[in-house]
């Protein structure tokens, strides 16, 4: 890298059931109130903000010490804790501002971007709906895929924030809904390159799937992504641990036109999860799985169920 070239971080992140403690009778957020089985009190929710914050300040190499410019979030309940949440004591000084729309999701869970506008110039948001069926002949709803264009360092951008159906019941049962996900992206990315063939794409979210799942090769092949985090999953290593068994669901993958470097500022340099040790449980039989804020109605205070992961991207300055 030259003295010229720096970085930018670009970071993904599930923050596990980011909910105010208000009741909504619009969603389902019944377990998160004061009142519930989960005790979800303002002291536990200002907890929860301080604590996200901090992950969010320091994603990325553990050297630097910029916080990432754009932050794609899962699992934020509404603009109110988007709101609390850039304003907390540990994201204050970042300015960051942030995407959000509401979605049909039935735990009324959505997706969010936050942004530095210093990075990034937002031109375009808007959602996409995922059309399923339940066995019943019911719209089974699920969260909207967001989309958001900009200028990042002058060049088009356009960021597609993802939190796909869950395997609750079961992997084969559901792949069905996360495919159907997939084919909306690819209808979104081919409707913006038949506007302007030279944008560049960055597709982030917690997809449900690894990187070797049909899904993500739907959206890798049929839009010509690169998925760095193939490399980065291992036996030692992923995004969230289930049944001792590492999966690596949280995934940011870009289009191929970022390594043309005759048309582009901008090139890949990593990418990673963020398991730094303050964010893992230190002790007993699940030492180094993420430390959560719950686990069932067991509140443990930590951060997540899941680990962030981020890409850096070089930039000529």
């Amino acid at each position: 890298m030259n003295n010229n070239d720096e970085t930018h971080t670009i970071a993904f992140y599930n923050i596990e059931n980011l909910f105010d403690i208000k009741n909504d009778p619009s969603v389902n957020d019944k377990d998160f109130l004061p009142t519930s089985t989960k005790r979800w009190t303002r002291k536990r929710y200002e907890k929860k903000l301080l604590k996200i914050g901090s992950v969010i300040s320091k994603i990325g190499d553990e050297h630097k010490k910029k916080a990432p410019i754009i932050v794609g979030l899962a699992e934020v309940e509404n603009h109110n804790v988007l709101s609390d949440l850039i304003i907390s004591e540990n994201l204050k000084e970042e300015a960051y501002r942030f995407i959000h729309f509401d979605s049909p999701d039935e735990r009324g869970i959505d997706v969010a971007l936050l942004y530095k506008d210093e990075f990034f110039e937002v031109t375009n948001a808007e959602t996409f709906s995922v059309y399923l069926k339940k066995e019943s002949g019911e719209q089974d709803y699920t969260r909207d895929i967001l989309l958001v264009q900009g200028l990042l360092n002058n060049e088009q951008v356009s960021i597609i924030v993802n939190h796909w159906s869950s395997r609750r019941e079961g992997v084969k049962e559901t792949e069905v809904k996360r495919l159907a996900a997939a084919r909306v992206v690819n209808k979104i990315i081919k409707n913006l390159k038949n506007e302007d063939s030279t944008t560049k794409f960055i597709v982030m979210g917690d997809f449900n799937d690894n990187p070797n799942n049909d899904s993500l090769a739907l959206i890798e092949n049929e839009s010509a992504l690169y998925n760095p985090f193939k490399t980065v999953w291992s036996r030692e290593k992923g995004s969230l641990n289930h049944r001792f068994q590492w999966n690596l669901f949280d995934q940011i993958l870009f289009s191929t036109n970022f390594f043309d470097s005759k048309n582009t500022n901008l090139s890949f340099d990593k990418a990673d999860v963020f398991n730094s040790k303050f964010l893992a449980q230190t002790k007993g039989k699940y030492k180094g799985q993420p430390l959560r804020t719950f686990i069932g109605n067991k509140y443990k205070g930590g951060y997540s169920d899941h680990f962030p992961v981020y890409i850096n991207l070089k930039y000529s300055s």
